[in-house]
């Protein structure tokens, strides 16, 4: 039975509206007459359908730019958004661009329509697109979001790309000791039997390890998952989000990493906001929301209020400690010119610049760090190893 939105009258005048459950508007109609209320708008709600994100920041920056060209094209919104429904090289995009073009068909703006999927759509996608159809200039937004996504994309992929390697590393060196452990170790095992007067204290840690990943390899990692899901749990929790933040934004090599990053993304989210003509206050919000850092939302929201009192944006975000003090100089001069958003989103550009020959310094301390553990293990390994061979050989 299909859903009715109805908005009635009630004996005293006052407005209901509500959503109910009808065969038509007739048994609507006579249904709310018998609870004596006079209907004054009927329409049937249509049912929005939830669909999972399965297509990339990058590939939804270039339909944004396809959006974009349309318009500039002189193409209708609605028929611009049904020619990129049609699309079947991403059937998960195309079902969402029908489904946007059905809602503006029936009269309802972009915004609203994109407000029904979340998982495909950012806040910041969707303010940025209401304050362009409320300002008459949707065509600029959708150019300036298809940079802001592609941005972000860049940064991402960037990111990824430098954890490759190490990754990579990570697993070999975990199959190998993995190998030496299950195998290697046990072979000496009985050699050991013979050695009387104990084994050393290095010896016995390689054995129980050993023992761990070969007798019990199912409990161990029994226990090193339920672990995992218990320090996963606990990062969901205020007090330890902001202590892992704390952690990794002074961390010697992945702070200022961290700092770069959170600095960009804030930097880049609210000069697009402000350039696209939503008000500065809602822009911080969303940048608060969209942060992603738990320090930087504290300062975005120490900033909103100081904003809101009519202060400065700068002094609250220098007080963070999360800003280099060259983008606290041109974020106070840029707020002094009134062009605060060319201002930011150029602050944007200089940063990721930096985050670029901090990912690479990063990386570059990162592999020796991950070979010397290995190193590490491995020089361990050998000491439990040969130091009961020694006594063995002495007492022969």
């Amino acid at each position: 039975m299909p859903n009715f939105e109805y908005i009635a009258l009630s004996p005293s005048g006052e407005r209901i509206t509500g959503v109910m459950p009808a065969a038509s508007e007739q048994a609507l109609i006579a249904d709310l007459e018998s609870r004596s209320l006079t209907p004054v708008t009927l329409r049937p709600r249509r049912e929005r359908v939830r669909l999972r994100r399965g297509v990339s920041a990058r590939r939804l920056g270039e339909t944004y730019a396809q959006l974009a060209d349309l318009l500039h094209a002189g193409v209708p919104l609605l028929r611009a958004l049904r020619l990129l429904g049609r699309r079947r090289s991403q059937p998960a995009l195309a079902r969402v661009f029908e489904d946007l073009a059905e809602q503006v068909s029936q009269g309802g703006e972009l915004a609203e329509a994109m407000s029904a999927h979340p998982d495909f759509f950012d806040p910041i996608h969707i303010a940025m697109i209401r304050a362009g159809e409320k300002g008459g200039f949707l065509e600029q937004v959708l150019d300036r979001l298809s940079q802001f996504v592609t941005a972000q994309a860049e940064i991402r992929s960037k990111i990824l790309a430098s954890l490759i390697y190490p990754s990579v590393l990570v697993c070999v060196g975990t199959i190998v000791l993995g190998v030496i452990f299950a195998f290697g170790v046990p072979m000496f095992r009985p050699l050991f039997d013979q050695i009387e007067g104990g084994l050393p204290a290095v010896t016995l840690v390689v054995l129980g390890i050993s023992a761990s990943v070969r007798d019990y390899g199912l409990i161990t990692l029994s226990i090193l998952v339920a672990g995992a899901l218990i320090l996963w749990r606990l990062t969901k929790r205020d007090d330890v989000r902001r202590t892992l933040s704390i952690v990794r934004t002074r961390a010697p090599v992945i702070g200022p990493l961290t700092r770069a990053i959170a600095a960009a993304r804030f930097c880049r989210m609210l000069g697009t906001l402000l350039a696209n003509g939503v008000p500065m206050i809602a822009s911080m919000t969303i940048a608060k929301d969209a942060a992603g850092n738990v320090l930087m939302e504290e300062a975005i929201e120490q900033a909103t209020e100081a904003v809101r009192a009519g202060e400065s944006l700068a002094p609250p975000l220098e007080a963070s400690g999360l800003f280099a003090d060259d983008v606290i100089e041109m974020i106070s001069v840029g707020e002094d010119a009134n062009n605060l958003d060319e201002v930011l989103v150029k602050i944007a550009q200089t940063i990721e610049q930096r985050i670029d020959r901090l990912l690479s310094s990063a990386v570059k301390l990162i592999e020796p760090l991950l070979l010397t553990m290995i190193a590490g293990v491995i020089l361990l390994v050998a000491a439990g190893l040969i130091l009961p061979m020694t006594r063995l050989s002495a007492g022969m």
